[in-house]
């Protein structure tokens, strides 16, 4: 089991990872903060942890006989979920590094932006550019960033991954093939 969550987390770190690399490449600082540049991420992370799915059914289907209960079918999907998180916040630390991108002044700034033309002043807006100054003193620690950036993609990974168990623990969801 430990082989499938290696090679299929792997494999999912890849697409989302490499995905996030080449946006981060190729767009730097003018990466969208909005709905769209968030549309965009969590569909990637959606098609590679679709491997949750495929991991759980092809361990169903080939090592189990075809059929699995549901503890150790999320069990399977966390564990790739986990593996493929790992190397999504390796790729954002590498794009960081490579880039020299300023990810967090540039997302304080379009946040203050935000907030003033919604019309906050005064003493709201003091209280956010503070935040965002401490957020930004904050997101240069690696010990912060970390667990921050994967907190972006297990928490889908875990989603797909109840949903994947749940579907798959019925053997005649897309049975297997008889040879």
């Amino acid at each position: 089991m430990l082989r499938k969550i290696l090679s299929y987390g792997t494999v999912s770190g890849l697409i989302v990872g490499g995905a996030l690399s080449v946006i981060v490449l190729t767009l730097g600082d003018q990466m969208g903060h909005g709905a769209i540049g968030m549309l965009v991420g969590y569909l990637t992370m959606l098609v590679g942890l679709s491997l949750v799915f495929v991991a759980i059914k092809r361990h169903r289907d080939v090592d189990l006989g075809g059929v699995i209960r549901f503890w150790p079918a999320f069990g399977l999907g966390l564990g790739v979920s986990f593996v493929a998180s790992l190397f999504y916040v390796i790729a954002w630390e590498s794009a960081l590094a490579i880039t020299g991108m300023d990810f967090a002044g540039t997302y304080a700034s379009a946040v203050i932006e935000r907030q003033k033309a919604a019309g906050v002043s005064g003493e709201a807006l003091a209280k956010l550019v503070a935040d965002m100054e401490s957020f930004k003193t904050h997101y240069a620690n690696p010990a912060y960033r970390w667990p921050m950036t994967f907190a972006e993609i297990f928490p889908v990974g875990v989603i797909v991954s109840l949903i994947s168990a749940a579907l798959l623990r019925n053997r005649r969801l897309l049975p297997a093939r008889r040879a």
